[in-house]
């Protein structure tokens, strides 16, 4: 295919997969959501053989006690979805959730997430990459990021440009800290806004968001400069929650009010 070709593949494709987040930004999916929950699945159970389970069944009702709240609340094809929720003995301060109705939540976690409401920030904001569409997004970017560097190689090649390889490193280089890291850096910001409203409208605490986010701070650990990272610095991050916060506590306010206080120990 020569590059041409490819440049009007690309556009084809770009413009048959627009779609708009729940935040009002314009994203491009090209999967199917069968397609993408297949995904998740299949990734779900690879991580069940291979990872050691919690069983302990308080931790898991602790757990479950809080999903279940959060996936109440979520849209309807959503909310109505059957979802599997399990604990992960990993020390890692880590949760995820998968297209298909997977959650999974690493025990380690649960040492800095140290109420109800701290771990129904995480687990908001994991839940929100699902609803955005951001696996199919980042899957979407990829495919169109490797088509667009074949198009490139192949003007190089017809072109007999000296460097060719040292030039496409580059150009891969480019489409990493140039469209790959921010691009995930937004979708952290957008999971982040989305778990924050998600929470509030449970019940929890809205509060809760930052003081994880402090917690982590405190944790510690290296972390490369934001410009080099997929996820924003935890002082971006707090910054964002905190010019939120307004909205979100009138809505944790009308759900409390509606009886929604969730009590999970």
């Amino acid at each position: 295919m020569n590059k041409k070709l490819l440049a009007i593949a690309a556009m084809a494709i770009t413009l048959a997969g627009c779609k708009t987040s729940p935040t009002g930004r314009t994203q491009i999916a090209l999967y199917s959501e069968q397609q993408m929950d297949k995904m998740g699945v299949a990734s779900f159970e690879q991580m069940k053989q291979e990872q050691t389970i919690e069983n302990d069944a308080k931790i898991n009702g602790y757990v479950k006690c809080i999903a279940d709240a959060l996936i109440a609340q979520l849209p309807a094809q959503y909310a109505q979805q059957q979802w599997e929720v399990v604990v992960f003995k990993e020390p890692s301060a880590n949760a995820f959730a998968l297209p298909g109705g997977k959650i999974g939540v690493h025990t380690g976690l649960l040492k800095v997430a140290q109420n109800q409401h701290q771990l129904a920030a995480v687990m908001g904001h994991e839940v929100g990459h699902v609803i955005a569409e951001h696996a199919n997004e980042r899957v979407s970017q990829n495919s169109l990021l490797q088509l667009g560097l074949q198009a490139g190689n192949a003007a190089l090649e017809m072109g007999n440009v000296q460097y060719r390889n040292a030039i496409m490193q580059g150009l891969g280089l480019g489409a990493q800290y140039g469209i790959a890291l921010p691009f995930s850096r937004s979708h952290e910001s957008e999971a982040d806004v989305i778990g924050l409203d998600l929470m509030a409208k449970a019940g929890f605490k809205p509060q809760g968001a930052v003081e994880l986010w402090q917690n982590m701070e405190k944790a510690g650990g290296e972390r490369p400069m934001e410009f080099l990272s997929t996820h924003p610095s935890p002082e971006n991050r707090i910054a964002l929650l905190q010019s939120k916060m307004a909205q979100a506590n009138t809505l944790a306010e009308d759900a409390n009010k509606q009886g929604r206080s969730p009590a999970c120990r």
